[in-house]
Parts: structure tokens; sequence; C-alpha cells
């Protein structure tokens, strides 16, 4: 009995790949540290490191064994026009999350914690885990909305308890990450990142039902979307 050999990458998507990794640490560095006016930003090397650590790991093994997924998460530019309006809308939110807790390090407008900073440095990891798991459940999990001929309803590991929990991940490390970079302020300018993640989700259905076969029946057995028992 032979087995399929394993999918390689292409040397296209390896360059991509590693130019947007190359960019990942100076584009975060940009964020944290100019509005902070110092590298003395504790919160931020290790907010950095908790991102960047998995994701190198996490893209070598993607590189290694499941290139079309890495290929899917690629993709930036969204097919639906509705999911265009709703990223537009979004990135002031999310600017300002991000952008924030440098200036608030600055100014000292926040006094969090140690303990609970750290504490949102691990939540911000478990969602990103969480994100990985979702990864490895669905070969499908494209960064934009659409749906790829052949695919196929998945409805095991996470998907059994909601219908998007990609999106449950994400929310954990958005709404943390302000925390995690010692700022309240910018925990409170992260909040309307949830309505964009509920009308993504909105969007994303509609499609669902309308392009992906047994999405109808799966989305009867599992009634909720984004939290167990809540939505």
């Amino acid at each position: 009995m032979t087995t399929a050999p394993a999918p390689t990458a292409s040397p296209e998507l390896v360059r991509r790949v590693v130019s947007r990794f190359a960019l990942a640490a100076p584009v975060m560095a940009l964020m944290f540290f100019v509005p902070a006016g110092t590298w003395r930003y504790w919160e931020a090397w290790v907010y950095m490191a908790v991102l960047l650590v998995p994701l190198v790991f996490a893209g070598w093994y993607l590189l290694k064994n499941e290139p079309d997924l890495l290929e899917r998460r690629m993709r930036l530019r969204e097919k639906e026009a509705q999911q265009r309006r709703i990223l537009s809308v979004s990135l002031i939110p999310f600017l300002l999350a991000f952008l924030l807790p440098g200036f608030d390090h600055r100014f000292g407008w926040s006094h969090v914690p140690t303990a609970v900073v750290l504490g949102a440095d691990a939540l911000v990891f478990l969602g990103y885990m969480f994100v990985l798991l979702v990864f490895r459940e669905n070969r499908y999990a494209s960064r934009v909305v659409e749906v790829e001929a052949g695919q196929q309803v998945i409805s095991t590991g996470p998907y059994s308890l909601v219908r998007h929990p990609m999106y449950l991940g994400t929310l954990l490390m958005y709404l943390l990450s302000p925390i995690a970079l010692g700022s309240y302020w910018a925990a409170l300018c992260a909040l309307p990142l949830i309505w964009v993640i509920v009308a993504r989700i909105g969007n994303e259905e509609t499609v669902l039902l309308r392009d992906l076969a047994g999405y109808a029946e799966y989305r009867r057995r599992v009634r909720y979307r984004l939290i167990p028992g809540v939505w």
C-alpha cells in the first residue's frame, strides 16, 4: 500500500512567508516603541515574544506539512463587498488598540500590575494556541471568507462546540492584547472589535449557507456561533 506524497511548498510561497515573517517584528516594534518613545517597555518585549516565537514554529510546520493551508492564510483580499466594508470600519479600533499602549506607557495613564500583564499574556498565548488547533482541524481555514471547490463541512474538534471557533481564539487575543501591553485605555478601544467579529460572522454565515453543501444541516446541529451557551 502506497501513501500519497506530502504536499510541497512552492518557492513563491516560501518567499512570501519569509518576507511577511521578516516584516512582523519591525512592524510591531514601530507600533509599540515609537509611541512609547523608549526601548524600555518590557510589556511590549514580552508580548512580542508571546506572538513571534510561536509564529516562527507554526510557519515552519505549515510550510513543511500544510502548504495549502498556509497559502490560504496568505490571502488578504476579501471577495465579499460586505467583508471589505467591515474590515475598513475595524481599522480605527484596531490601530487604537495597538498604538495607544505605547503612548499610555510614555505618559503613565494606566498602572496595570505585573501579574495582570502576565496573566493577559498567558491568555493571549492560549488564544493563539486555540487558533492553531482550529488550523489542525480545518485545512480550509482561510484568512478571507470564501468557499473552495471540494470544501466540506468540518464538525469535529472545536467545530463540534461552536461554528466559528477561530474567531473565538482571535477575539480572546484582540481583547487581551492591550492589557498585555499595559494599557486599560487601549482595552476600552478594543471593545468595538467585538462588533467587528459579530458582523463578520453574520456575513460569513450567509456565504456558507449559499455556497457550502451541508452547512445548513450543520448549523441546526451546532447551535452556537462563537461562545458555547451564549451566542
